[in-house]
């Protein structure tokens, strides 16, 4: 049996999950906008967010647990999690008629516990659309974070700390370019 890691203030975890069966757990672009608010209602207050992408059967975030002084929630991280997961289940069962569990199991978590570990994520979240053969470049692809990282738009992802990073956009972009998904596994 897989231990549970618990998630732990000021802490990087690779958080992710996926369909049962690999089915689809995101069916149309509303399915994406709404995860998304669901998400930042239920883990914007716990955690800051540094990379993410979701695919048609599964979802990566690379997260950051807040200070127990700065969270804006007095639930658990883990139970916040759980809560988003739980939401979304019972908003897609209602709305496609469906009746059982969509996500294959409790979430997944990894501590994420040095530097290079930490880009590799985020490149590697970044590139899952290009590992799954749904676009040859993440920048083709609309539910990553990558796009969002390049530009200069109003978010609340932690874009200038996964800049810096990588030193400046430019270096950021290269290592996308590099990185080759299929040698790293998670």
């Amino acid at each position: 049996m897989e231990k549970i890691v618990k998630l732990d203030s000021g802490k990087f975890y690779h958080v992710y999950n996926r369909g049962i069966n690999n089915n689809p757990v995101f069916f149309e672009s509303d399915n994406y906008n709404y995860f998304f608010k669901l998400y930042q209602n239920h883990i914007d207050p716990v955690a800051e967010t540094y990379a993410w992408c979701l695919l048609k059967n599964h979802f990566h975030f690379l997260i950051k647990i807040k200070e127990e002084n700065q969270m804006q929630s007095d639930k658990k991280p883990h139970q916040c999690f759980s809560n988003l997961i739980n939401a979304y289940t019972k908003a897609i069962n209602k709305r496609y008629h469906r009746n059982s569990s969509l996500f294959q199991r409790t979430f997944r978590r990894k501590e994420i516990n040095n530097e290079a570990y930490l880009k590799n994520v985020i490149i590697y979240i970044n590139n899952n659309p290009v590992k799954h053969q749904l676009c040859e470049h993440p920048m083709d692809y609309a539910w990553s974070s990558y796009l969002t990282i390049i530009c200069n738009k109003p978010t609340k992802l932690k874009r200038e700390s996964v800049i810096e990073l990588f030193n400046d956009v430019d270096n950021f972009k290269y290592a996308h370019q590099i990185f080759n998904v299929d040698l790293v596994e998670f």
